[in-house]
């Protein structure tokens, strides 16, 4: 039996197939949910609009909530959250719309944020679609290959996946059943971070930062390089640069004294 939460952001949506579609996964994985995974707040919060403590009350009930997080890493949630969207899924037309609202000042982030909106404005959901294909999935394989462990090791599920995996069980967060991609899959990361940043993932002070120095930093920069320069990339060519300045902001934060 399905939890009161779950229950409400699927009448949200409109339905099961509409919620496993809005966060990039099969319809038979989320018919098969009691209640929505820890992992997965972040997207259906996103896509539904239904609040994480309604979602997940166990979870997110009387624990540190996003208006009682300090301003910087509410920012940071934001921009790892952004992230996610964009590479768990190809934007329909009202993320789009949304995201051609952006406005930005003058900092490398600000122009980031600009040129992402005036890619926005001028896209059209269809071509974006294919072009996600081509750049992620593709006949056979994409252009690129978004997993942590193929740009350490050349291959995928190899030994940076198991590493991954298990901090991660460390910390509480497992996959859920039903879920296609491994949890070194980019935007997989970038949900997580944005978890940890704004207190949806409990975990111990400093998760962040180890997820980010272990399992981000010695290979997402390249990505996102990869992604600025990928031939199929128009609209995502933005999203990489996007990703590459904030990471570079990520990096310097990390590095600085406690």
């Amino acid at each position: 039996m399905r939890e009161p939460g779950l229950s409400e952001a699927i009448r949200a949506v409109g339905g099961v197939g509409e919620l496993a579609r809005q966060i990039g996964i099969s319809q038979p994985s989320v018919s098969n949910w009691t209640r929505v995974p820890a992992e997965r707040v972040v997207s259906v919060e996103a896509v539904t609009g239904v609040d994480r403590a309604v979602l997940r009350p166990d979870l997110y009930s009387g624990i540190q909530m996003a208006g009682d997080i300090d301003e910087m890493d509410a920012a940071r949630a934001q921009e790892y959250a952004l992230l996610a969207a964009l590479l768990n899924r190809a934007p329909d037309a009202n993320l789009l719309s949304n995201l051609s609202e952006l406005r930005g000042d003058a900092s490398p982030l600000g122009m980031a944020h600009v040129a992402l909106a005036e890619a926005a404005s001028n896209a059209d959901a269809h071509r974006v679609e294919r072009e996600f294909f081509d750049l992620f999935i593709g006949l056979g394989r994409g252009e690129l290959l978004p997993y942590g462990s193929y740009y350490l090791t050349g291959f995928l599920h190899e030994r940076p996946l198991a590493r991954l995996r298990e901090d991660l069980v460390k910390i509480g967060i497992a996959r859920a059943d039903g879920v296609a991609e491994p949890e070194d899959h980019v935007g997989i990361l970038c949900e997580i971070m944005a978890g940890l940043a704004n207190g949806r993932l409990p975990a111990p002070a400093g998760t962040d930062r180890l997820i980010f120095d272990k399992h981000m930093a010695p290979w997402i920069g390249r990505f996102f390089s990869d992604l600025q320069q990928a031939a199929a990339a128009d609209f995502y060519r933005r999203v990489g640069t996007l990703g590459r300045v904030f990471m570079d902001i990520e990096a310097e934060a990390f590095d600085l004294p406690a």
